[in-house]
This record gives C-alpha cells, structure tokens and sequence, in this order.
C-alpha cells in the first residue's frame, strides 16, 4: 500500500502547491488554465502524435472512449427518470459523471505508475476525452441552460480546441516525414515537459476555489458512485472485449476511475447548469480519489 500511495501522493503533492499558492497569494486561474490549454498541452500533444506509429490500437482508444461516455449518461438518465430530475439536474449529473480527469490528473498518475510508455497511452486518450468533453459535455452543459444552445456551443468548442490541431499536425509531419531536430526539437521539449506539472498546479488551484456549501448529498452520492465504481467497472468489460495488451487495458480501467473532470465545473459555470454541484463533485470525488485509486492500482499492477 506504501508503494501505491507513493503514486498518488507526488501527484496530490503537486496539486497542493497550486492551492496553498491559490489560498495565500491568490491567481487568476481561468488566465492560468487558457494558457495551459491553449499554449502548452498542443505542444505535448504535438509531440506524442509526433513520435507515435499509430495502429489499429488507438481507434479502440475511441471506441472505449465513447462507450464509456454514453454508457454512464445513459446510466444518469435511468437515475433521473426514477428520481424526477429536472433536465437542468439530468444535465449537472451527467456533467459530473460521464467525464474523467484524465489530463491533469489521470496523465500523471499513468507516467508515475507505468512509465514513458505509459504516458504515451496515456497522452492519446487525453486528446480523445478532450474532443468528447468539447462536443458531448459542451452539448450538455448548454442543453441544461437557459438558452439552450447545445449544438452551435459545441461546434464553436470545437473550432476552438487547440489540443486537437497540434494532434492534427503531429500525425501530418509524422506522416510527411518531416524532421525535428536541433534546437527546435529542444524547444518542443521544453514547452511539452513543462505542460503537465503546469496543469497539475492549476488544478490545485482551481480546487480552493470550490465551495462545498449547499452540497445536495443524494445527487452527489449517484455522482461518486458512478464515476469512481462504476465507470472502472463498465472499463473493464469493455477492455475484455477490445483486443488491446495488458497494459492499455490496466491504463484504460484506471483513466475511467478518475475523478470528475475539472473542465466540466468551467463549462457549468459557463452556461449555469448547475455549477455548485458540479464544482463539488469535481473536489469530493478528487478527495475520494486518495483512497480508490490505490487499491484500484493494487489490482491493477
């Protein structure tokens, strides 16, 4: 247990400076996060598209993807229907639910517990989960809006994803042959290693800046328990159906046990579905994480 707990705490370690530093001195941390969005992670996205010889692997990686995603919002309106849930509360479940923390948290933990070779892994279903959390989240963020705007919302997010163009234009110059070497190819690296623990701060900070008031006990109950029991469980009978090696398969059941997503609270707060309860199931189910993922990790590796 020791030694799994020595995964996760360099990880929490590193989300702790964002909030010591959110909670004494104070950032703008929506700047913060536009910077690491749009500034750095294409460049480490870039990278591994870039150095990666893609197989028929990496289109599992979107199957798994997307019937994990619509497996659990097809699981939050089964709950809705039974529990009465107004569209607004259907809409803040699934945002809290149907999409994991792969990129700030979920990366890290796979370099830590795998190696280079999983972050690889780790870096691709990070780009995948980016392009379904920006067209499907964005979808239902708006759709439990007021103005319920959800597909004009979501193609704009789209347009204006950068982590999907630096994959673009990883695959293009893998494709074209075209070398990076020298001091450009130094740069790359610079920008690209520095992405990671840049967002992991960010996210500690975004976590001091939720508020646990007004917690709605039954709805974030259903929220914990789909994402951090049954999301790994659904992963791992997907994982037996793919033809994927060991390794993806343990990598996959492990990004699908992370916690809510932190981009989901932005898009609540964006279009006002439900923000208070989004925002705290993004920290109770980061908090909760400290104990899950360990013994997940336990079975796993």
């Amino acid at each position: 247990m020791i030694e799994l707990l020595s995964i996760i705490l360099p990880v929490f370690a590193i989300f702790g400076i964002g909030f010591i530093g959110q909670k004494t001195i104070g950032f703008e941390t929506q700047t913060l996060s536009k910077m690491a969005l749009y500034l750095m992670s294409p460049f480490l996205v870039f990278r591994t598209f870039y150095e990666t010889t893609f197989t028929k692997t990496y289109g599992y990686m979107l199957i798994y993807t997307l019937i994990l995603c619509f497996t659990l919002i097809g699981l939050v309106y089964v709950i809705s229907y039974f529990k009465r849930y107004n569209m607004r509360e259907t809409c803040g479940v699934i945002l809290a639910s149907a999409f994991m923390n792969n990129g700030n948290y979920g990366t890290p933990v796979a370099l830590f517990a795998f190696g280079a070779a999983g972050l690889d892994y780790a870096v691709v279903l990070m780009v995948i989960q980016q392009l379904v959390m920006c067209t499907v989240g964005v979808y239902y963020a708006a759709k439990g809006s007021p103005e319920n705007d959800g597909i004009s919302s979501a193609l704009r997010a789209v347009r204006r994803m950068p982590i999907v163009y630096g994959a673009i234009a990883g695959v293009v110059f893998q494709q074209l042959h075209i070398p990076i070497e020298g001091s450009v190819s130094e740069a790359l690296d610079l920008v690209a290693n520095s992405a990671i623990p840049t967002i992991m701060i960010i996210l500690g900070m975004q976590l001091a800046k939720i508020s646990l008031r007004h917690v709605q006990v039954e709805k974030l109950t259903y929220s914990l328990l789909l994402k951090l029991a049954v999301s790994p469980l659904i992963a791992f009978f997907i994982t037996l159906i793919l033809p994927v090696d060991d390794m993806l398969a343990a990598i996959m059941i492990l990004m699908a046990a992370m916690p809510s997503a932190a981009n989901t609270t932005m898009y609540a707060l964006q279009f006002g579905t439900e923000p208070d309860f989004v925002s705290s199931a993004t920290l109770v189910s980061t908090l909760f994480s400290l104990i899950t993922l360990p013994i997940l990790l336990a079975i796993l590796m």
